[in-house]
């Protein structure tokens, strides 16, 4: 099969979410399956800096009264082909932002959409989020071309209507109020980040005002689990981190949360609790709840707490706040650093997860491959991934609560800073966590068996 991936962002080269890493990672592990997978994502500012670029073009075209030029790379991971949309409004050096991101984002849709039906012809068009949602719209008058379209976040649902019509070509055929509306309505298929968020979304509490929309189009909607990059995300080989370990060598971890305190400034104290939180600091992520809890629970435990992220004005200025009144043992580094996010999930004892809602949720997955326990809420992919820990059974891989409410993941914290001072249960729950597999593989066969039914093909087995 041809497939064309289309996305707004690519890890590592451009990543502001989990999209940029099923981008990454999946069309490597689909071209091993014997698939022609190629790439396809905006030229930004910032990626002469990141990656090798040729100087010529190997296509032009015009979309939206504007011209552009495609320019051909590779994924280093997998040699996958990655063709860049290049035009100046993707010049800046951000990836969001901006009065014109709705402009600029239907335009690339747009280019993309030109670029299949006259560069290179995908079998499958395999679309991200709203930011590509009216190719699938455009689409649905090629039969010879068919769509799948992911949805990461419903919470972002691209322009209006009214809007779509004074930038582009809007067909006699469309329908939906919004982008994401439409591409749901003609994708051949749509498909979540995970089971439950599919379930959910046909709810009133997560469906973000389309939870009729996503009812209606049930019959295509499944949901397929993201995997990580196990191969990059390894303790035993991770060259970011201080001292490598393994499930079966746990007692090296020790040098690494001794390595994180001396490096963020703590209390060096290898049997103090350390609780880390990497994030965008969003509501979506649960700060509020994180910010009316923190305070009490470092004033009744002697844990540590480390946060690590960037996002709105008001959270960070809140755990800056908190932060200088637990001098010693509480570190707000608001940055974005992907080197320092592997020395906290190899450093840290617990990582604190407690999402309003989860699409899918990558880090909570990295920890559990780290050894480091989670405390997650169970929404959304949370539910596909953590077990809720069970002392008397011995059984779980984490720390769950239900309800969205600050007593709850109180408890919760609690609960997880009692069960480390029991080091040989401690440990079990640990290891046990670190044997479960997320490797993309399982996902990757899911992903072909759907192109495989969208093109009418016999179900294959795959290696």
């Amino acid at each position: 099969m041809r497939i064309l991936f289309v996305s707004a962002e690519v890890a590592p080269f451009a990543k502001v979410g989990g999209m940029a890493d099923v981008v990454g990672a999946l069309p490597a592990v689909l071209k091993r399956m014997g698939h022609d997978v190629r790439i396809f994502m905006p030229y930004y500012g910032f990626l002469p800096d990141k990656i090798t670029i040729p100087k010529e073009p190997v296509w032009s075209g015009s979309a939206m009264f504007e011209d552009f030029t495609v320019f051909e790379t590779v994924l280093s991971q997998g040699d996958v082909p990655l063709y860049l949309f290049q035009h100046s409004t993707f010049s800046p050096r951000h990836i969001y932002g901006g009065e014109n991101e709705d402009w600029r984002f239907t335009f690339f849709a747009n280019g993309a959409a030109e670029f299949c039906w006259n560069y290179w012809k995908p079998d499958i068009v395999h679309c991200h989020d709203w930011h590509t949602g009216m190719i699938p719209v455009w689409m649905h008058q090629s039969p010879d071309i068919s769509s799948v379209f992911t949805i990461h976040n419903l919470g972002y649902q691209g322009p209006w209507r009214w809007r779509l019509e004074q930038m582009t070509w809007c067909p006699w055929y469309m329908q939906g109020h919004n982008t994401l509306a439409a591409a749901v309505q003609f994708a051949d298929q749509v498909n979540t980040v995970s089971p439950t968020y599919a379930q959910q979304i046909q709810t009133t509490a997560y469906g973000e005002t389309l939870e009729g929309l996503m009812s209606f189009i049930s019959g295509k909607l499944v949901g397929i689990l993201n995997g990580i990059d196990v191969q990059s995300f390894d303790p035993k080989t991770d060259k970011y981190v201080t001292q490598n370990y393994s499930v079966t060598s746990l007692d090296k971890r020790r040098a690494n949360k001794i390595a994180l305190q001396e490096e963020l400034g703590l209390e060096v104290n290898s049997g103090a609790f350390v609780v880390g939180m990497i994030a965008r600091l969003v509501e979506q992520k649960g700060l509020d709840l994180v910010i009316q809890v923190l305070e009490r629970f470092m004033a009744y435990t002697d844990a540590q707490f480390v946060l690590l992220g960037t996002g709105d004005r008001y959270y960070e200025t809140q755990l800056w706040q908190i932060a200088s009144k637990f001098n010693g043992r509480m570190s707000t580094q608001l940055l974005y650093n992907p080197s320092l996010s592997r020395r906290v999930y190899a450093g840290a004892d617990a990582f604190l997860m407690p999402s309003r809602y989860e699409p899918c949720g990558i880090s909570q997955m990295l920890a559990l491959r780290y050894g480091c326990v989670p405390i997650v809420r169970r929404t959304g992919g949370l539910v596909d991934t953590v077990v809720h820990h069970d002392p008397n059974e011995q059984t779980g891989t984490g720390y769950c609560f239900d309800r969205y409410e600050p007593l709850d993941l109180y408890t919760c914290m609690i609960r997880a800073w009692e069960g480390f001072h029991y080091h040989d249960a401690w440990q079990a729950l640990q290891q046990r966590g670190m044997k479960v597999d997320f490797s993309w593989a399982k996902s990757a066969k899911e992903y072909n068996e759907m192109y495989q039914q969208i093109l009418g093909l016999p179900s294959k087995a795959v290696s």
